[in-house]
Protein backbone atom coordinates (compact mmCIF):
# COMPACT_ATOMS: atom_id res chain seq x y z
CA UNK A 1 0.00 0.00 0.00
CA UNK A 2 1.31 3.89 -0.55
CA UNK A 3 0.63 5.08 2.78
CA UNK A 4 3.12 1.95 4.50
CA UNK A 5 5.89 2.79 1.80
CA UNK A 6 5.58 6.23 1.63
CA UNK A 7 5.62 6.44 5.64
CA UNK A 8 8.23 4.39 6.05
CA UNK A 9 10.67 5.67 3.50
CA UNK A 10 10.13 9.17 4.65
CA UNK A 11 11.27 7.52 8.19
CA UNK A 12 14.43 6.09 7.06
CA UNK A 13 15.39 9.56 5.93
CA UNK A 14 13.78 11.56 8.54
CA UNK A 15 14.03 8.99 11.86
CA UNK A 16 16.04 10.89 14.95
CA UNK A 17 18.62 8.99 15.99
CA UNK A 18 17.76 7.19 19.39
CA UNK A 19 18.94 5.04 21.87
CA UNK A 20 16.30 2.84 22.25
CA UNK A 21 16.19 2.23 18.38
CA UNK A 22 19.47 0.65 17.76
CA UNK A 23 18.50 -2.14 20.05
CA UNK A 24 16.17 -5.17 20.51
CA UNK A 25 17.00 -5.61 24.12
CA UNK A 26 12.98 -5.92 25.71
CA UNK A 27 14.93 -4.59 28.83
CA UNK A 28 15.42 -1.46 27.28
CA UNK A 29 12.49 -0.82 25.15
CA UNK A 30 10.77 -1.22 28.34
CA UNK A 31 12.63 1.45 30.19
CA UNK A 32 12.27 3.91 27.32
CA UNK A 33 8.27 2.96 26.47
CA UNK A 34 7.48 4.02 30.18
CA UNK A 35 9.70 6.81 30.65
CA UNK A 36 8.45 8.33 27.60
CA UNK A 37 4.87 8.22 28.32
CA UNK A 38 3.21 11.49 29.42
CA UNK A 39 7.22 12.72 28.72
CA UNK A 40 8.97 14.16 25.41
CA UNK A 41 11.82 12.53 24.45
CA UNK A 42 14.07 15.61 24.73
CA UNK A 43 13.15 15.46 28.95
CA UNK A 44 13.05 11.31 28.88
CA UNK A 45 16.31 10.50 27.17
CA UNK A 46 18.56 12.01 30.22
CA UNK A 47 16.90 9.94 32.72
CA UNK A 48 17.07 6.78 30.35
CA UNK A 49 21.00 7.24 29.66
CA UNK A 50 20.91 7.39 33.97
CA UNK A 51 18.91 4.30 34.05
CA UNK A 52 21.25 2.39 31.23
CA UNK A 53 24.01 3.15 33.34
CA UNK A 54 23.37 3.02 36.91
CA UNK A 55 20.62 -0.38 36.25
CA UNK A 56 22.25 -2.09 33.08
CA UNK A 57 20.15 -5.06 33.40
CA UNK A 58 16.87 -5.86 34.60
CA UNK A 59 18.26 -7.58 37.69
CA UNK A 60 20.40 -4.31 38.58
CA UNK A 61 17.09 -2.47 38.52
CA UNK A 62 15.27 -4.91 40.81
CA UNK A 63 18.21 -5.33 43.33
CA UNK A 64 18.51 -1.58 43.82
CA UNK A 65 16.47 0.53 46.70
CA UNK A 66 13.15 2.35 45.94
CA UNK A 67 15.10 5.08 47.34
CA UNK A 68 17.69 5.02 44.89
CA UNK A 69 15.11 4.63 41.93
CA UNK A 70 12.84 7.46 43.07
CA UNK A 71 15.80 9.30 43.10
CA UNK A 72 16.87 8.91 39.60
CA UNK A 73 13.47 9.24 38.28
CA UNK A 74 13.18 12.74 40.15
CA UNK A 75 11.65 15.54 38.13
CA UNK A 76 10.10 12.85 35.65
CA UNK A 77 6.64 12.96 36.79
CA UNK A 78 4.03 10.49 37.57
CA UNK A 79 6.07 8.85 40.27
CA UNK A 80 3.57 5.19 39.72
CA UNK A 81 5.80 4.89 36.67
CA UNK A 82 9.11 4.23 38.14
CA UNK A 83 7.43 2.57 41.71
CA UNK A 84 5.40 -0.41 38.99
CA UNK A 85 8.83 0.23 37.16
CA UNK A 86 10.74 -1.21 40.32
CA UNK A 87 8.21 -3.70 41.13
CA UNK A 88 7.84 -5.32 36.93
CA UNK A 89 11.55 -5.03 37.38
CA UNK A 90 11.66 -7.64 40.76
CA UNK A 91 9.12 -9.79 39.11
CA UNK A 92 11.08 -10.05 35.85
CA UNK A 93 13.98 -10.78 37.77
CA UNK A 94 12.99 -13.26 40.25
CA UNK A 95 10.16 -15.06 38.95
CA UNK A 96 10.63 -15.03 35.19
CA UNK A 97 14.76 -15.74 35.96
CA UNK A 98 15.29 -12.51 34.16
CA UNK A 99 13.94 -12.65 30.49
CA UNK A 100 11.00 -10.68 29.41
CA UNK A 101 7.68 -12.66 28.75
CA UNK A 102 8.15 -12.59 24.63
CA UNK A 103 4.54 -12.24 23.68
CA UNK A 104 2.05 -8.92 23.35
CA UNK A 105 -0.37 -10.62 25.41
CA UNK A 106 2.05 -12.43 27.93
CA UNK A 107 3.78 -8.64 28.13
CA UNK A 108 0.37 -7.35 29.16
CA UNK A 109 0.59 -9.42 32.49
CA UNK A 110 3.39 -7.52 33.80
CA UNK A 111 2.06 -4.20 36.41
CA UNK A 112 2.23 -0.66 34.88
CA UNK A 113 2.46 -2.40 30.86
CA UNK A 114 -0.87 -1.28 29.11
CA UNK A 115 -1.74 -2.05 25.56
CA UNK A 116 0.30 0.34 23.73
CA UNK A 117 3.36 -0.34 25.75
CA UNK A 118 3.22 -4.49 25.52
CA UNK A 119 2.58 -3.65 21.51
CA UNK A 120 5.84 -1.43 21.31
CA UNK A 121 7.77 -4.05 23.30
CA UNK A 122 6.32 -6.79 21.44
CA UNK A 123 6.92 -5.53 17.82
CA UNK A 124 10.13 -4.04 18.10
CA UNK A 125 12.03 -6.16 20.19
CA UNK A 126 10.59 -9.48 18.96
CA UNK A 127 8.88 -8.32 15.48
CA UNK A 128 5.38 -9.13 16.34
CA UNK A 129 2.70 -7.75 14.37
CA UNK A 130 0.76 -5.89 16.59
CA UNK A 131 -0.39 -2.19 15.59
CA UNK A 132 0.71 0.94 18.42
CA UNK A 133 -1.78 3.48 19.75
CA UNK A 134 -0.81 6.35 20.99
CA UNK A 135 -1.29 10.27 20.90
CA UNK A 136 0.94 10.58 17.66
CA UNK A 137 -1.50 8.06 15.93
CA UNK A 138 -3.98 8.77 16.73
CA UNK A 139 -3.36 12.35 15.08
CA UNK A 140 -1.64 10.65 11.75
CA UNK A 141 -4.19 9.03 10.76
CA UNK A 142 -7.35 10.83 12.10
CA UNK A 143 -5.97 13.70 9.65
CA UNK A 144 -5.19 11.02 6.83
CA UNK A 145 -7.84 9.53 6.82
CA UNK A 146 -10.52 12.19 8.04
CA UNK A 147 -11.83 10.10 11.02
CA UNK A 148 -13.51 12.51 13.50
CA UNK A 149 -14.72 9.69 15.91
CA UNK A 150 -13.83 10.85 19.88
CA UNK A 151 -10.82 9.65 21.21
CA UNK A 152 -11.42 9.58 24.27
CA UNK A 153 -13.45 6.40 24.21
CA UNK A 154 -12.25 3.14 24.57
CA UNK A 155 -14.61 2.24 20.75
CA UNK A 156 -12.23 4.92 19.26
CA UNK A 157 -9.24 3.52 20.24
CA UNK A 158 -10.70 0.17 18.65
CA UNK A 159 -11.15 1.48 16.01
CA UNK A 160 -7.89 3.19 15.18
CA UNK A 161 -5.89 0.14 16.40
CA UNK A 162 -7.82 -1.90 13.72
CA UNK A 163 -6.76 0.47 11.53
CA UNK A 164 -3.40 0.69 11.81
CA UNK A 165 -3.08 -3.11 11.91
CA UNK A 166 -4.91 -3.12 8.34
CA UNK A 167 -1.90 -0.92 6.92
CA UNK A 168 0.80 -2.57 8.38
CA UNK A 169 3.11 -4.14 6.52
CA UNK A 170 3.11 -7.84 8.82
CA UNK A 171 6.76 -8.55 7.34
CA UNK A 172 7.75 -5.10 8.84
CA UNK A 173 5.96 -4.69 11.84
CA UNK A 174 8.28 -3.08 14.04
CA UNK A 175 9.84 -0.14 11.16
CA UNK A 176 6.07 0.73 10.79
CA UNK A 177 4.76 1.63 14.06
CA UNK A 178 8.41 3.21 14.69
CA UNK A 179 7.39 5.12 11.77
CA UNK A 180 4.25 6.39 12.20
CA UNK A 181 4.77 7.30 15.95
CA UNK A 182 7.94 9.59 14.50
CA UNK A 183 5.92 11.37 11.84
CA UNK A 184 3.73 12.20 14.58
CA UNK A 185 5.94 13.65 17.10
CA UNK A 186 8.03 15.72 14.21
CA UNK A 187 5.86 16.19 11.27
CA UNK A 188 2.35 15.71 12.02
CA UNK A 189 2.42 17.48 15.28
CA UNK A 190 -0.52 19.18 17.50
CA UNK A 191 -0.44 22.50 16.53
CA UNK A 192 0.37 24.38 13.19
CA UNK A 193 2.20 21.50 10.95
CA UNK A 194 4.14 22.59 8.07
CA UNK A 195 1.88 20.77 5.93
CA UNK A 196 3.91 22.06 2.60
CA UNK A 197 6.52 19.80 3.17
CA UNK A 198 4.44 17.17 4.09
CA UNK A 199 4.98 13.50 2.06
CA UNK A 200 1.21 13.23 2.41
CA UNK A 201 -0.15 16.53 1.40
CA UNK A 202 -1.28 15.20 -1.83
CA UNK A 203 -3.86 12.20 -0.69
CA UNK A 204 -4.34 14.05 3.34
CA UNK A 205 -8.23 14.26 3.27
CA UNK A 206 -8.17 17.13 6.66
CA UNK A 207 -5.83 19.16 4.24
CA UNK A 208 -7.48 18.58 1.70
CA UNK A 209 -10.88 19.62 3.72
CA UNK A 210 -8.80 22.28 5.79
CA UNK A 211 -9.33 20.52 8.71
CA UNK A 212 -6.24 19.74 10.00
CA UNK A 213 -6.96 22.19 12.99
CA UNK A 214 -9.72 20.51 14.18
CA UNK A 215 -8.12 16.78 14.71
CA UNK A 216 -8.05 14.27 16.25
CA UNK A 217 -11.03 14.93 18.27
CA UNK A 218 -11.57 14.22 21.43
CA UNK A 219 -14.41 15.91 24.08
CA UNK A 220 -13.56 14.58 27.38
CA UNK A 221 -12.29 17.19 29.26
CA UNK A 222 -10.76 16.15 32.08
CA UNK A 223 -11.65 17.67 35.67
CA UNK A 224 -8.90 19.35 37.17
CA UNK A 225 -8.97 19.21 41.22
CA UNK A 226 -7.05 22.74 43.29
CA UNK A 227 -5.61 21.54 46.87
CA UNK A 228 -3.51 24.30 48.93
CA UNK A 229 -0.50 22.81 50.58
CA UNK A 230 1.11 24.58 53.51
CA UNK A 231 4.84 23.37 54.20
CA UNK A 232 6.37 23.93 57.05
CA UNK A 233 10.39 24.26 56.88
CA UNK A 234 11.37 23.83 60.53
CA UNK A 235 14.77 24.81 61.93
CA UNK A 236 16.03 23.66 65.39
CA UNK A 237 18.22 25.22 67.73
CA UNK A 238 21.63 23.28 65.51
CA UNK A 239 20.12 24.40 63.00
CA UNK A 240 18.37 21.04 61.52
CA UNK A 241 14.77 20.43 59.81
CA UNK A 242 12.47 18.05 59.70
CA UNK A 243 11.05 15.89 56.70
CA UNK A 244 8.36 12.89 56.04
CA UNK A 245 8.22 10.33 53.71
CA UNK A 246 4.03 10.60 51.84
CA UNK A 247 3.12 6.93 52.99
CA UNK A 248 -0.76 7.43 51.67
CA UNK A 249 -1.54 6.02 48.17
CA UNK A 250 -2.16 9.10 45.68
CA UNK A 251 0.67 11.56 43.92
CA UNK A 252 4.16 11.83 45.27
CA UNK A 253 3.83 8.32 46.93
CA UNK A 254 6.93 7.19 48.99
CA UNK A 255 8.36 10.35 47.90
CA UNK A 256 9.48 13.08 50.75
CA UNK A 257 8.39 16.21 51.99
CA UNK A 258 8.25 18.81 54.46
CA UNK A 259 5.97 18.46 57.05
CA UNK A 260 2.25 19.87 55.68
CA UNK A 261 -0.68 21.74 56.16
CA UNK A 262 -3.44 21.16 53.82
CA UNK A 263 -6.13 23.53 53.60
CA UNK A 264 -9.12 24.42 52.05
CA UNK A 265 -8.03 27.09 50.05
CA UNK A 266 -4.93 29.92 50.48
CA UNK A 267 -4.51 31.17 53.72
CA UNK A 268 -2.50 33.83 55.66
CA UNK A 269 -0.61 34.06 58.10
CA UNK A 270 -2.79 34.34 61.15
CA UNK A 271 -4.75 31.03 60.25
CA UNK A 272 -1.51 28.92 59.34
CA UNK A 273 0.75 30.01 62.73
CA UNK A 274 -2.83 29.12 64.63
CA UNK A 275 -3.34 26.08 63.10
CA UNK A 276 0.66 25.16 63.38
CA UNK A 277 0.76 26.48 66.95
CA UNK A 278 -2.22 24.56 67.98
CA UNK A 279 -1.88 21.36 66.29
CA UNK A 280 1.44 20.05 64.59
CA UNK A 281 4.20 21.90 66.61
CA UNK A 282 2.20 22.54 69.59
CA UNK A 283 4.93 20.99 72.00
CA UNK A 284 7.31 23.17 70.29
CA UNK A 285 8.38 26.92 71.19
CA UNK A 286 8.31 29.09 68.10
CA UNK A 287 10.71 31.83 68.25
CA UNK A 288 10.47 32.78 64.49
CA UNK A 289 7.46 32.19 61.60
CA UNK A 290 7.58 33.63 58.34
CA UNK A 291 6.66 32.85 54.41
CA UNK A 292 8.83 32.76 52.22
CA UNK A 293 6.70 34.58 49.74
CA UNK A 294 8.85 34.22 46.76
CA UNK A 295 8.60 30.62 46.73
CA UNK A 296 4.43 30.27 46.47
CA UNK A 297 4.42 28.41 43.28
CA UNK A 298 1.41 26.24 41.47
CA UNK A 299 2.54 23.37 40.24
CA UNK A 300 0.33 21.61 37.57
CA UNK A 301 0.04 17.83 37.32
CA UNK A 302 -2.43 16.36 34.72
CA UNK A 303 -5.16 16.05 37.26
CA UNK A 304 -4.31 18.60 40.13
CA UNK A 305 -2.96 21.92 40.64
CA UNK A 306 -1.24 22.53 43.36
CA UNK A 307 -1.12 25.68 44.96
CA UNK A 308 2.20 25.23 47.60
CA UNK A 309 3.21 28.20 50.05
CA UNK A 310 6.44 27.56 52.29
CA UNK A 311 6.66 28.85 55.95
CA UNK A 312 10.01 28.99 57.55
CA UNK A 313 9.53 28.30 61.29
CA UNK A 314 12.60 28.51 63.72
CA UNK A 315 11.91 26.21 66.95
CA UNK A 316 13.80 26.44 70.31
CA UNK A 317 14.05 22.54 71.11
CA UNK A 318 16.01 20.36 69.20
CA UNK A 319 13.83 18.18 66.72
CA UNK A 320 13.92 14.46 66.79
CA UNK A 321 15.41 13.21 63.89
CA UNK A 322 16.37 16.77 62.29
CA UNK A 323 18.45 16.73 59.55
CA UNK A 324 21.16 18.85 58.22
CA UNK A 325 19.78 21.13 55.11
CA UNK A 326 22.68 19.82 53.08
CA UNK A 327 21.68 16.43 54.06
CA UNK A 328 18.25 16.77 52.10
CA UNK A 329 19.22 16.66 48.50
CA UNK A 330 19.95 12.61 48.93
CA UNK A 331 16.43 12.00 49.38
CA UNK A 332 13.72 11.70 46.50
CA UNK A 333 11.29 14.86 46.55
CA UNK A 334 9.06 15.88 44.21
CA UNK A 335 10.47 18.31 41.61
CA UNK A 336 8.62 21.67 43.59
CA UNK A 337 9.76 20.85 46.69
CA UNK A 338 13.12 19.92 44.73
CA UNK A 339 13.51 22.95 43.19
CA UNK A 340 12.86 24.81 46.23
CA UNK A 341 15.80 23.07 48.53
CA UNK A 342 17.88 23.99 46.01
CA UNK A 343 17.08 27.97 45.88
CA UNK A 344 17.40 28.03 49.99
CA UNK A 345 20.55 25.93 50.02
CA UNK A 346 22.25 28.35 47.59
CA UNK A 347 20.56 31.68 49.32
CA UNK A 348 21.87 30.08 53.12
Amino acid sequence: MDFHNTLINWYLQNKRDLPWRNTVNPYHIWLSEIMLQQTRVAQGMPYFLSFTQEFPTVRDLANADEEKVLKLWQGLGYYSRARNLHKTAQYVANDLNGLFPTTYNDLLKLKGVGEYTAAAIASFSYNEAVSVVDGNVFRVLSRYFDIESDIALPATKKEFTALAQELMPKDNPAIFNQAIMEFGAIQCVPKNPDCSLCVFNGSCLALKKKKVAVLPVKLKKLKVTNRFFNYLVLEDAEGKTLIQKRTSKGIWHNLYEFPLLETDKIEGFDFVFKAVQEGILSSQTIIAFEEYPEATIIHKLSHQHLHIQFWKIKVNDVLVNGLNFNDLKLFPFPIAIYNFIEKEEISR
